[in-house]
C-alpha cells in the first residue's frame, strides 16, 4: 500500500513515518506540509491511503479531504486530529473521508485503524 502523511508538523510525519515502517508491504510515497500541497501529490503519486492532519495552515483536513474524494476517489482517506475522534466523525465522513484517528494515540491506533479501513 502506498500512503502520503498530509502534517504541518515534521515531527508528527516523522513519527507516523516510523509506526508505518513496522508493515513490509506499506510505502510512504510522500509528504505534505498542508492541504494544497496535499492535493497537488496526491494527484501526482496516486496513493491508496491519505492520511491528513485536520488542523493545518492554509486548507484544513477536512477541506482537502472533500477535494481528495473527487480528484483521487480510489484512495482512503483517514483523517488524525487532536480532537475527540468520536466526536468529531460525523463532519469527517460527511467530508468524504474514511475515518479518524487521535493524534496522541497514533502509535497504539494507527496501524489497527488503517488496517480496519483497508478491509473495507
Amino acid at each position: 500500500m502506498r500512503i502520503l502523511i498530509a502534517d504541518d508538523n515534521d515531527v508528527v510525519r516523522r513519527g507516523v513515518i516510523e509506526i508505518l515502517s513496522s508493515e513490509k508491504d506499506w510505502e510512504v510515497c510522500g509528504e505534505a506540509k498542508d492541504g494544497s500541497e496535499a492535493l497537488r501529490k496526491a494527484k501526482e503519486l496516486l496513493p491508496d491511503l491519505i492520511l491528513l492532519d485536520i488542523s493545518m495552515p492554509g486548507m484544513n483536513g477536512l477541506e482537502a479531504a472533500r477535494l481528495l474524494r473527487h480528484e483521487v476517489p480510489k484512495a482512503k482517506i483517514v483523517v488524525i486530529s487532536q480532537h475527540d475522534p468520536i466526536q468529531l466523525l460525523p463532519r469527517v465522513i460527511e467530508a468524504g473521508a474514511d475515518g479518524c484517528v487521535d493524534k496522541s494515540r497514533l502509535s497504539t491506533d494507527l496501524l489497527a485503524s488503517i488496517k480496519k479501513i483497508e478491509c473495507v
